[in-house]
């Protein structure tokens, strides 16, 4: 079967593909999508010198050897190995995490592009919210780097990147087979293992994650319960790269939602307790990608089932006091598309110039979108229920030219087209719509030496929105009219940066960045509707160092700043952007001097008191906490011991602002501060066999 799978591709790609010289097949190694390897090799992407090669000072590599040194208490805290990036939950462990990132709000993913290899995890008019990012089907042991990107400068990138992007890169295959056994508090149990098999001359990695988890909460069992199945075929086949790879993710969990200050303050509940023990939810995601890729051609496609179920009750008695507000998303959809790239290299007017042409197609079948009102669980009415069609079509064009020995110059270009198809259950609610968007990238670098480089870029970008929010004619909850927004909302960016590098002793990089997003209209997957964001400026600092320091000692500590603003003035609101981090530091010492040995990693994330109100009236305290990974390595075994929040820091993982309805209360509720506590300090213990 895998020969006939060969063949059949082979028949595609062996016209497109040509021959390509060392030097291009390096270049190609550090582009968008690295070149995959079929042996396993231990990455340490700090380490990797981008000078010369970057097209920003705010984009870099995360290896495996880091990603296997940091303690997570959730899988979606691997993206806060992204400099500046913030990875918070205030709902249970099954739904996606909130991200924060240059003085975004992220939500759940919108304005942060992520995929694996070339298939891409944020999803268009989701359920829950555009957008939405859930990692939790990544098996963090099989990722081989981590490329992020910050900023709008890349062609090659498109929806939901104004600021930034990250592509996971999956491995090939492994040294030995895995076995681990991890065991902690609160009910923790997850069991990892993984295994390479040669088939003829090619590599099958086979691995499977399986983990549950009952939670500190008060009140409640979270009775978390996932499975994570990944296998990945990889050949050398027709001159090229050829991978295959399907993975299968299920999860049931019950939620510990954000909870009212005001409810802990009076006894009702304890600081982890909750007002509807009956949220939680349940996902799949089902796909199959696969990949060809040599130094001139890359073609990539995916398929891609995904569903979420998902009960939540942020506002408690509000509307309903006599059911509740607890209410039902449904996200139920298929997603299919792929790209195909072309790189080749030229001479302009004696310049050496590398070039990259491309074109993106997607397609989300969206079976079921809904909104319903529920009580523990049971639906009682719906709200609004919809089928969408949504197909975007992108032509991507970039150019780099090396001026002289110093100067390095790029131009981009990319147009993006989008149409959706909305089915309402409501006749006026239906309809179609299109837009389209053409972006512009250019910058330019000087290298002071091999270890020394500075950027300037300017860029333009933009995120989708809702095909719901573009369609609407009346509101589903109050019957009035209701205006349509656009399909697609503009970002502008800028930024002067600077790389330090020197392999034995440091990596350094530093930047100063402005954001402009335009009038952003976004659909509210909580009330079926739109809501109204003023356009907005952003600007900031960024700085990550990382030093080695002694054999096997390294030192990293990531500072970002960020000043935000609405830039649009609108009667009755203020100027402070709500829930924009201004100040992000993480830090963090490890000593991992041989393959076998003592290994450890102490770190500190810090995130600073932030507005929860266009007024600045509110503010959120700043959260601190620590994490502390110790273990030893034998020739086969490893024992691992992680404490999380090893302080015990009492601090909010998540903080809102806005009005909510406890009973007795008065009818149009009470504004209040809602958060959701940082998990309490907790061990676990893990046992790795490698055979």
């Amino acid at each position: 079967m895998m020969k006939k799978i060969q063949y059949f591709f082979a028949a595609i790609v062996i016209p497109l593909y040509g021959s390509a010289s060392e030097p291009e097949r390096l270049a190609l190694a550090t582009a968008t999508r690295p070149m995959p390897a079929l042996e396993n090799l231990v990455v340490y992407g700090h380490r990797l010198n981008l000078v010369g090669s970057s097209l920003a000072a705010a984009e870099g590599v995360i290896g495996s050897a880091e990603i296997a040194n940091r303690p997570l208490a959730r899988t979606g805290e691997i993206l806060e190995m992204v400099p500046g990036m913030v990875v918070t939950q205030h709902s249970g462990s099954g739904k996606a995490n909130q991200y924060f990132l240059r003085g975004f709000n992220l939500d759940h993913g919108t304005d942060f592009a992520t995929s694996i290899d070339t298939m891409p995890v944020n999803m268009r008019s989701h359920g829950h919210g555009q957008g939405y990012t859930d990692l939790n089907f990544i098996i963090p042991e099989l990722i081989h780097t981590i490329h992020y990107r910050k900023g709008t400068y890349y062609a090659e990138v498109g929806d939901f990147s104004g600021a930034g992007a990250a592509v996971f890169v999956v491995k090939n295959t492994l040294d030995n087979s895995e076995l681990a056994l991890t065991a902690g508090d609160y009910g923790y149990q997850r069991l990892y293992s993984a295994t390479p098999i040669i088939i003829d001359d090619g590599h099958l990695l086979v691995g499977i994650e399986a983990q549950a988890y009952a939670g500190p909460w008060k009140d409640i069992d979270e009775d978390l319960r996932k499975t994570n199945l990944l296998a990945r075929y990889s050949s050398r086949l027709a001159g090229g790269e050829f991978s295959l790879t399907a993975m299968g993710y299920r999860n049931r969990w019950n939620s510990a939602d954000q909870i009212p200050q005001r409810a802990v303050e009076q006894g009702m509940i304890d600081a982890l307790g909750s007002l509807d023990t009956h949220v939680g939810g349940d996902a799949s995601r089902y796909s199959l990608s696969t990949q060809w890729l040599n130094s001139n051609w890359s073609i990539s496609a995916y398929l891609v089932d995904s569903t979420l179920h998902l009960f939540s009750n942020f506002t408690y008695f509000l509307d309903d006091p006599v059911n509740g507000d607890e209410f039902e998303q449904v996200d139920d959809r298929q997603l299919l598309g792929g790209e195909l790239v072309r790189n080749w290299q030229t001479s302009l007017a004696g310049k050496s110039a590398t070039h990259k042409l491309g074109v993106q197609i997607r397609h989300d079948a969206i079976d079921e979108v809904g909104l319903y009102k529920t009580r523990a669980r049971e639906r009682l009415s719906a709200t609004r229920v919809d089928a969408i069609d949504e197909t975007s079509l992108a032509l991507f064009a970039q150019s780099d030219i090396q001026l002289s020995e110093k100067i390095r110059a790029h131009l981009g270009l990319r147009h993006d087209y989008l149409q959706v198809e909305v089915d309402s259950d409501l006749a006026q609610n239906s309809g179609r719509a299109s837009d389209d968007i053409t972006n512009i990238k250019a910058g330019v670098s000087y290298s002071f030496s091999d270890n020394v480089e500075t950027y300037l870029n300017l860029g333009q970008g933009f995120h989708s929105n809702d095909a719901r929010g573009a369609t609407i004619v009346i509101d589903p909850l109050s019957g009035e009219l209701s205006e349509p927004v656009d399909l697609l909302s503009r970002s502008q960016g800028a930024e002067l940066g600077a790389k330090l590098f020197d392999n034995r002793r440091y990596s350094i990089s530093a930047s100063i960045w402005y954001l402009a997003l335009d009038s952003e209209l976004l659909f509210v997957g909580d009330a079926g509707n739109t809501e109204a964001s003023r356009a907005s400026e952003r600007s900031g600092i960024e700085i990550a160092s990382y030093v080695w320091f002694a054999e096997g000692w390294s030192l990293d500590t990531e500072l970002a700043w960020t000043h935000s603003r609405f830039s649009e003035q609108q009667t009755g609101q203020g100027k402070y952007v709500d829930g924009s981090l201004p100040f992000v530091a993480s830090a963090g010492v490890s000593y991992a001097p041989a393959a076998q040995g003592f290994h450890g990693n102490l770190r500190y994330r810090y995130f600073g008191a932030r507005v929860l109100d266009s007024f600045n009236q509110q503010r959120a305290s700043s959260t601190s906490v620590v994490n502390l990974g110790l273990g030893y390595r034998w020739a086969q075994w490893s024992l691992g011991l992680d404490l999380l929040n090893l302080a015990n820091s009492r601090d909010h993982d998540i903080t809102y602002f806005y009005p909510s309805r406890l009973p007795g209360e008065v009818d149009e509720g009470v504004e209040d501060v809602h958060f959701h506590p940082l998990e309490p300090r907790s061990l676990r213990v893990s046992v790795q066999l490698d055979f």
